[in-house]
């Protein structure tokens, strides 16, 4: 893969290659970089000018006292440091994202804005970083009650057509990633470190070369174990899903601190399962505005973890809501649909499963999509689209897909003779 001169400008400002030394210019953290790439917005210059042309010419009005002139021109100056690592990586299977590219995943931007990671290293599919679904988090060391709950949730989320997204440590990350990888389920796991390492062991591998699992690391592929960072990836966790269920959590650490932002920044809703350990943190989550879900798997509804009675106010977190998301250029949106419809015959009741049908015609006909696509292109909530594409595959108007979840008109279904009144 051979990186554009903006993703070599983005990494030689914001990512480490090696170790770090002491006297080397630290990287622009997310933030920082989040603030430099605004002002270079504002002054009309993109990261490739910076590497084209005298850096102190381009930036002689950039004023900021904790990211100095020199720290920008010691980081642009790690050409070859670059070209080293991204050949020994890339030969590894490792690949980039940087914010400017259509598969970095929207949701971050969205809840995050400017403190998105300028990058993302990954290994696998990067298609299932736009498909949302169900973050499970936990503790590392829990018990076997535990991690068989992790492990049915996520087998019990794949069958349902549900992503996972979770941290990839030992413990109940694991055991979640793998349940679901084990009915060949679609996985995310967000790493704090050793995404090289990774990237190259048994347990994963099977998911990677099935395009099931992506494994990605705001952080460079060779990074060591780093308490701050792997407190730093939890918030990327709950903002690639759409919900969150802790199995397990202790009063402090990474899997209490992760849940309690999720739960003041509103990002997804938040649910905990109960447990009879005293030392645990699960009911002081509650406390803190998390809501209990079922202790036992069978009886968990995975379709009803999307709604949160708590906020229901928030466009985000109604069950059904309208998504103001970009029209489909595809084919027209709900909306047009069914302002058609009325217009054409007033008389005409309001059959909205038959224009979402209408609409999967046009939009699924000649390529499967996922349901992030189709949400997008509805405006519909991924509650909805999902319950209605279960209703379109048991009546054969729909073809569902695998490895990743995938869609797809039926052309030879009786449905097709049904849907010319539009």
């Amino acid at each position: 893969m051979n990186l554009s001169e903006n993703t070599q400008a983005v990494l030689l400002l914001t990512s480490h290659f090696t170790k770090s030394l002491p006297d080397a210019a630290k990287p622009l953290t997310p933030t920082e970089w989040g603030r430099f790439a605004v002002w270079l917005k504002e002054q009309e210059l993109s990261p490739t000018q910076l590497l084209n042309g005298n850096v102190a010419d381009s930036l002689t009005n950039w004023q900021d006292s904790k990211i100095p002139l020199n720290r920008l021109e010691a980081l642009l100056a790690r050409g070859h440091a670059l070209a080293l690592a991204m050949e020994k990586w890339q030969r590894a299977g490792i690949w980039v994202l940087t914010r400017s590219d259509a598969a970095y995943p929207k949701r971050l931007k969205l809840r995050l804005k400017n403190d998105a990671p300028p990058f993302l290293f990954g290994a696998g599919n990067p298609q299932l970083l736009n498909n949302g679904g169900i973050a499970v988090v936990g503790s590392r060391s829990v018990g076997e009650e535990s991690l068989q709950y992790a492990d049915a949730l996520g087998v019990k989320s794949a069958l349902s057509g549900v992503n996972i997204v979770s941290g990839g440590a030992k413990g109940i990350d694991e055991a979640a990633m793998s349940g679901a990888l084990s009915v060949e389920g679609s996985v995310i796991g967000v790493l704090a470190d050793s995404l090289l390492k990774a990237a190259t062991v048994q347990k994963w591998r099977n998911g990677l070369l099935n395009n099931n699992l992506v494994l990605i690391s705001p952080f460079y592929p060779e990074a060591g174990f780093n308490i701050g960072n792997a407190m730093a990836r939890n918030k990327y966790i709950y903002c690639l899903a759409d919900a969150a269920v802790i199995v397990h959590s202790g009063k402090t650490g990474g899997t209490w601190s992760g849940a309690v932002e999720s739960l003041k920044k509103t990002w997804i809703p938040v649910w905990v399962k109960p447990t009879e350990d005293t030392e645990a943190g699960n009911e002081e989550l509650v406390k803190q505005g998390a809501q209990w879900c079922e202790s036992v798997i069978e009886a968990c509804d995975i379709n009803s973890l999307f709604a949160n009675p708590q906020h229901t106010e928030s466009v985000e977190d109604n069950v059904y809501p309208v998504k103001n998301t970009s029209k489909c250029h595809d084919t027209p949106v709900m909306e047009e649909l069914l302002e058609t419809k009325i217009s054409d015959n007033p008389a005409l009741s309001c059959d909205f499963y038959s224009i979402f049908l209408q609409t999967l015609k046009r939009f699924c006909a000649s390529n499967a999509k996922s349901i992030d696509e189709i949400s997008d292109c509805t405006k519909l909530h991924k509650l909805q689209v999902r319950d209605w594409l279960e209703q379109a595959e048991n009546e054969g108007s729909i073809k569902k897909l695998k490895k990743p979840v995938r869609y797809q008109w039926n052309e030879s279904s009786a449905q097709t003779k049904q849907l010319s009144l539009f």
